[in-house]
């Protein structure tokens, strides 16, 4: 995917990288030991064969001249900080952080080298599965969501703070930072800012159920998931991690937009039953968050077509409805 956040550097600057890594020699001559792995959509990741043979990966962040969304920022240093949590208090299957540089000595942005997963993505090849073995990679990603969940915070918020003593606290700051973050790239959302705000004001008491932190994935989609032989064994970019209600995790948002897919088969592996009404009023809150988040990132990025952007905007009209607000005139 093509994003103006992706920090691309030139070849003696890789070499550089792989040989302050792995030491003096370690990247072969010519350019084809390395390649750009396209498909994400942020920070910039290469594939590369060392001259020993080993294969790993290449992760750098964003230059830093290029404006990113609040909750992106220092996103480098929340994905270690998360590999590092998950590393030490589960079983759930990460990459292992082999080297990292926050140094900005070799370039203007932190960069961390990992093994190279030899699996296929999910998010890549979920189209030629049949379904009853797409269900059952759901349930495993459901059971190790719930494992990743497991991991208690120490206040709620981003994993290096600021702590707030209060989900509710921690949440409509999050979101409003991303309705700021809108306000000054004067996005289009299709409705006044100040109605989306006073409608998160009207359903925020339901946020007040959640009185532990946990910690939080919450960018756990698909193509973040790594498969080989019928089981996971990878779940990768965890770079938007933090402490609050598992509830806002990216598999239970089919339980309200029917666009996020089916959830049934996550819900099953998570042991999450039905939700109650609170739970819904809650989940409704999370899916508003994540399509303003889909609608105002489509700038960020310098998308210089409309269709995610369109999309996210049907998204966000779908779950204002189910909050009790339709717009005057439809997008």
């Amino acid at each position: 995917m093509e994003s103006i956040t992706k920090n691309r550097q030139p070849i003696y600057t890789l070499r550089a990288m792989a040989d302050k890594a792995y030491g003096a020699g370690s990247a072969p001559a010519g350019e084809d030991w390395v390649s750009e792995l396209g498909h994400g959509w942020f920070s910039v990741v290469y594939r590369m064969r060392l001259a020993d043979g080993r294969a790993v990966v290449l992760k750098i962040a964003p230059p830093p001249s290029v404006e990113v969304m609040t909750y992106e920022q220092g996103a480098m240093n929340i994905e270690l900080a998360a590999l590092r949590l998950i590393t030490e208090h589960t079983r759930v299957p990460v990459p292992a952080v082999e080297f990292a540089d926050q140094s900005h000595e070799l370039c203007n942005a932190d960069y961390f080298f990992m093994p190279f997963v030899d699996a296929d993505n999910l998010g890549i090849i979920k189209g030629e599965l049949p379904a009853a073995d797409l269900d059952r990679f759901h349930e495993a990603l459901g059971a190790a969501n719930r494992e990743l969940n497991s991991i208690r915070g120490p206040w709620f918020g981003p994993l290096a703070g600021p702590a707030d003593p209060s989900w509710r606290i921690a949440f409509t700051r999050m979101l409003e930072d991303v309705l700021r973050d809108g306000e000054r790239r004067h996005v289009d959302l299709g409705w006044d800012y100040d109605v989306i705000r006073d409608v998160v004001a009207g359903n925020a008491a339901s946020l007040d159920e959640v009185t532990e932190p946990a910690y939080v994935e919450w960018d756990l989609w698909d193509s973040n998931v790594m498969i080989r032989d019928g089981a996971i064994v990878s779940i990768i970019d965890h770079e938007r991690a933090f402490y609050g209600d598992p509830l806002i995790e990216g598999g239970f948002a089919g339980t309200q937009l029917p666009a996020f897919g089916n959830p049934a088969a996550f819900m099953r592996g998570y042991g999450q039953g039905q939700l109650t009404e609170s739970e819904q009023a809650r989940r409704r809150l999370y899916c508003l968050h994540l399509a303003l988040i889909m609608v105002i990132e489509t700038v960020y990025r310098g998308h210089t077509h409309r269709r995610e952007y369109d999309w996210a905007r049907v998204q966000l009209t779908d779950v204002m409805a189910l909050l009790g607000r339709r717009p005057a005139i439809a997008p």
